[in-house]
């Protein structure tokens, strides 16, 4: 029988993102305390708030820094996105359900809705530094717990955490002065924030 392999073919090795290698974690107990930790931890709530924020900044910003703004939010829209999505994938990868609907995000959320409707750009840019900073401070916990549960999560964490610490780098950077000095210090809502970001 020509061209049919039968056992003289040897099976492939696991790639790391293979059924094969998700089963094997599951069997062990990884799935589980991940889904644990990214559910409880609202990771995928956090992400999918944050790029609908970042979408609504992007919608509602006016004034001289309008542009800059605008562009600037739009590619951390769709990172985010892509964040929410690989949190979720690997939820269902590790057999759980990745809730994404509106309203259990809104049932389980612990924060409010985002406060800043239209506004000068910067006064969005010093609210959304508060909420960079909340799920930023959120994700560092929970890369802390993840590192004691399975190292793949806490990867995917930590690159997310990497990114997000980034974008906020670039709110910052409208805020601050040459010395380094934060308009929005002190600040503890976004409407502070905001107030203090164009004062």
């Amino acid at each position: 029988m020509r061209g049919v392999f039968r056992s003289a073919r040897r099976p492939v090795p696991a790639h790391p993102g293979s059924t094969r290698l998700w089963q094997a974690r599951r069997a062990a107990g990884e799935g589980r305390r991940s889904n644990t930790l990214l559910a409880r931890d609202g990771r995928l709530h956090a992400l999918n708030d944050l790029h609908l924020t970042l979408k609504h900044v992007h919608w509602n910003v006016v004034g001289p820094h309008f542009i800059a703004v605008h562009e600037m939010v739009d590619p951390q829209v769709d990172r985010v996105r892509e964040m929410a999505d690989d949190v979720a994938e690997l939820i269902a990868a590790l057999g759980g359900v990745a809730q994404g609907t509106p309203g259990v995000l809104v049932a389980e959320r612990t924060w409010e809705d985002y406060s800043i409707g239209r506004a000068d750009a910067i006064a969005h840019l010093g609210a959304l530094d508060l909420v960079y900073a909340g799920v930023i401070e959120d994700l560092r916990a929970a890369v802390k717990v993840a590192g004691d549960i399975d190292t793949a999560t806490e990867d995917l964490l930590i690159g997310q955490l990497r990114d997000l610490e980034k974008f906020q780098w670039f709110v910052r950077a409208h805020l601050e002065s040459a010395d380094g000095a934060l308009a929005t210090a002190g600040a503890r809502t976004e409407e502070e924030a905001a107030d203090s970001a164009v004062s």
